[in-house]
C-alpha cells in the first residue's frame, strides 16, 4: 500500500511529498541535459525576407517565398509563400504529398473553395490543381517529392 494512504499525521503527509517533489527535482535535473543543442535549429523567420519564388526556374513575379528545410532534390520540402494580391499559382499535379497551412489571408482553389487563415490543406498524390489569392495570403507548405507541372 502506498505510503500516502498509510501516513497517520499532516506531518508524515508533508513528509512524503516532500520526499516525491525530491525525486521529481532529481529526475528533471537529469532529464534537462539530453538535448544536444547542436541538434536543433532555429530558424527566427521573423528576421528573413522573402525572396522571389524560383522553385521550377525562372521567378514568378507575384509569389515570394522563404524556403525551411528540405529542397526538390531531397523529396521533402518545408518553406513559407507568400502569395502578393492578385497572385495565381501554376496549374499542377502532385506527385506525392502536398501540405499547407494559411497563416495570413485567404486563397481561392481551383474549384472555387476558399481557404482562409488558420485553414490546413491537404492534396493526395496524383490530385491537381492550381489557386489564386485576390488579396494575397501567407501559408507554410509542407511538400514531399515534385510538383509536374501541367
Amino acid at each position: 500500500m502506498d505510503k500516502l494512504f498509510r501516513a497517520n499525521s499532516i506531518d508524515d503527509r508533508i513528509r512524503i511529498n516532500i520526499n516525491r517533489l525530491k525525486k521529481n527535482e532529481t529526475m528533471v535535473a537529469q532529464l534537462k541535459n539530453i538535448l544536444k543543442p547542436e541538434d536543433r535549429e532555429v530558424i527566427t523567420t521573423a528576421s528573413m525576407e522573402f525572396t522571389p519564388y524560383n522553385r521550377y526556374g525562372p521567378d514568378h513575379p507575384t509569389m515570394d517565398w522563404i524556403p525551411l528545410s528540405g529542397n526538390a532534390d531531397d523529396g521533402f520540402e518545408t518553406f513559407l509563400l507568400k502569395m502578393k494580391p492578385g497572385a495565381q499559382s501554376t496549374p499542377h499535379e502532385h506527385t506525392q504529398r502536398e501540405e499547407f497551412l494559411v497563416m495570413e489571408g485567404s486563397m481561392t482553389d481551383c474549384d472555387g473553395t476558399m481557404f482562409t487563415t488558420g485553414d490546413y490543406v491537404k492534396f493526395k498524390p496524383g490530385s491537381t490543381h492550381y489557386s489564386n489569392s485576390k488579396d494575397g495570403c501567407t501559408l507554410l507548405v509542407v511538400l514531399t517529392g515534385q510538383n509536374r507541372q501541367l
